[in-house]
């Protein structure tokens, strides 16, 4: 009994052991390198397009090797693997990280434009929610406000117009839709919103076209006539000019009066912008 009850306490012991050495194979040994030695590895990932090895190396020189030049240039080059790797959300954290720890070092510019890079990537179609496009935008505006001088901010202009052009055909996909179910005061309500808040977009000549239609919808061609002689006078070639000149000359309103009226009142009310 003695001897069944020892063979049942060494059993129990070398389990334990077992699990405990099992336990410490779970987690890599911790071995501090150089610091040089470390960066160059996790550069040579990053060459190989490893991005998440990569990103891990980088955090690696910062974890050792915190007060060291190097890991200042590591955090901001693990930020950059994460986003090469599609990684957007933390090179964002990482990016954020660097610029408060870091807010007077010359690579800031291009943290605050990697930022707002990572923002513009995600804009999705017009049809979905953009809140991450008003993201981009933001972003994009920080970086030609703070460093309007940078070849970043130049790129940022760029991308931001592009990212205006995307909200604006946003409030334009909202504006068809209501004015497809009747709702034409709603509908009205977006096109204006174009006219006001994006003037300088490819949405323009549409929603002028679009508010013309929604006015004769409702009635009112007072209204209608006046924004379809700013269409005219400000797009004469766009295809959406033609559309409302035939609109309310043509069968819409086919009489003289009205082509009269027309053609004079189109200078006068051109510059509504």
């Amino acid at each position: 009994m003695l001897r069944k009850a020892s063979k049942n306490v060494i059993a129990a012991c070398g389990l334990a052991l077992l699990l405990a050495a099992c336990s410490s194979n779970d987690k890599p040994e911790y071995v501090e390198r150089p610091v040089s030695e470390l960066y160059n590895s996790a550069q040579d990932l990053l060459d190989a397009r490893e991005y998440q090895q990569a990103a891990e190396a980088f955090d690696e020189v910062e974890r050792q090797h915190p007060y060291s030049v190097w890991a200042t240039k590591a955090t901001l080059m693990s930020a950059y693997a994460y986003y090469q790797d599609n990684k957007y959300d933390d090179a964002i954290t990482a990016l954020d990280r660097f610029i408060s720890l870091h807010p007077a070092n010359p690579d800031v510019p291009y943290a605050y434009y990697l930022k707002a890079l990572s923002y513009y990537e995600q804009i999705s179609d017009v049809g979905r929610d953009q809140q991450m496009t008003q993201h981009a935008m933001d972003s994009l505006d920080d970086v030609i406000r703070r460093f309007p001088d940078s070849q970043y901010a130049r790129d940022a202009k760029l991308k931001k117009d592009l990212t205006v052009d995307h909200l604006a055909g946003k409030e334009m996909s909202v504006g068809r839709y209501y004015q497809d179910r009747g709702e034409y005061l709603a509908a009205i309500n977006r096109f204006k919103s174009v006219l006001e808040k994006y003037q300088t977009t490819t949405h323009v000549p549409e929603a002028l076209a679009r508010l013309t239609e929604s006015y004769l919808a409702l009635g009112l061609e007072g209204e209608a006539k006046r924004t379809a002689s700013v269409l005219g006078h400000n797009f004469p070639g766009s295809p959406w000019y033609e559309d409302s000149y035939d609109l309310l000359v043509g069968d819409g309103l086919n009489t003289r009066e009205s082509e009269s009226w027309w053609h004079s009142t189109a200078t006068a009310l051109g510059d509504w912008f």
